[in-house]
């Protein structure tokens, strides 16, 4: 058994809260073992004044750090499933995935508006497609501005330069910061980004001990819900260039799904299945969307 993990993360300080919460689940388990955290910058980390899509999309946050697990200088990573391309390199897996947290997107506001008592006009910061789309669709008078940089960067903007900007809950309440929540939108209604809210922790996939220790913090309902939001992702061949969300949960043995597409006509649908077979209701959601879509166009 190996004494010692070297645990690859984002130097943001969300990135590096979510990685010592991996090491606080994994010292409760082997309280033995010696951890440390290895901070690596990530090309979506040094280049904050474009936005995502205009960059190369999905993987600019993973990238670097997946090198250095291939290379052996780390021995897991921690992130955020939504920045995890459905491709991952051949000798890597993602070796556990956490308990959600709370999924949903969220307006912070300066003065503690929700989005429908914004003023026209007001300018609303986002560089996610998805998420400017939605809100667009709400309220189409709205301005939305790029707005990149962490956490503590977003909400500083609010007080200066932004009427109101649009986060993920979980990283706001893994950050300690959901007092500046103005607003909570439902996921079935303001469909979130794949896999918001669960953290995974890569690894190499023949470190059997890694695999194992890993148990531990595996949480098998995130990963069916998971599977089916990837498998919807995949199907579509979505990245960051492409407006699309999907938000799978359980109900007993039953797995239900919501996704979101966009291209020049705002798509929404429902689906459900059998928790046991989740990559497939995935994938019919998808057809279902694409089924839409060409309709949709042809009409056109």
């Amino acid at each position: 058994m190996k004494n010692k993990l070297v645990i690859g993360s984002r130097g943001s300080e969300l990135a590096l809260k979510q990685t010592e919460w991996v090491i606080t689940k994994l010292k409760e388990n082997f309280p033995e073992m010696k951890y440390q955290i290895k901070v690596i910058k990530t090309k979506g980390d040094r280049i904050l004044d474009v936005t995502l899509n205009k960059i190369g999309g999905k993987g600019l946050f993973v990238k670097e750090i997946e090198q250095e697990l291939l290379q052996g200088s780390i021995d897991m990573a921690v992130h955020s499933m939504k920045d995890v391309p459905t491709e991952i390199p051949d000798e890597l897996e993602i070796g556990a995935v956490s308990q959600r947290e709370d999924p949903r997107d969220v307006l912070v506001s300066r003065e503690g508006r929700d989005l429908y008592s914004l003023p026209a006009g007001a300018v609303v910061g986002t560089s996610s497609l998805r998420r400017q789309v939605q809100i667009l669709r709400l309220r189409p008078d709205l301005n939305i501005v790029p707005l990149r940089g962490n956490i503590l960067t977003r909400l500083n903007k609010v007080k200066t330069e932004f009427d109101a900007i649009v986060l993920a809950a979980a990283g706001l309440k893994r950050a300690g910061l959901e007092a500046n929540i103005t607003q909570y939108f439902a996921p079935t209604e303001f469909v979130p980004a794949v896999g918001q809210g669960i953290l995974g922790i890569e690894i190499r996939k023949n470190d059997n001990i890694s695999q194992e220790i890993l148990k531990c913090l595996h949480n098998p309902q995130a990963f069916t819900c998971i599977q089916a939001e990837r498998a919807f992702l995949t199907r579509l061949n979505g990245g960051c260039h492409v407006p699309i969300g999907a938000y799978a949960w359980m109900e007993g043995e039953k797995l239900k799904m919501y996704g979101m597409f966009y291209q020049g006509k705002m798509i929404r649908e429902y689906a459900e299945g059998s928790a046991n077979h989740p990559q497939e209701l995935g994938i019919a959601l998808a057809e279902k969307i694409i089924q839409l879509y060409t309709n949709c166009h042809l009409e056109v």
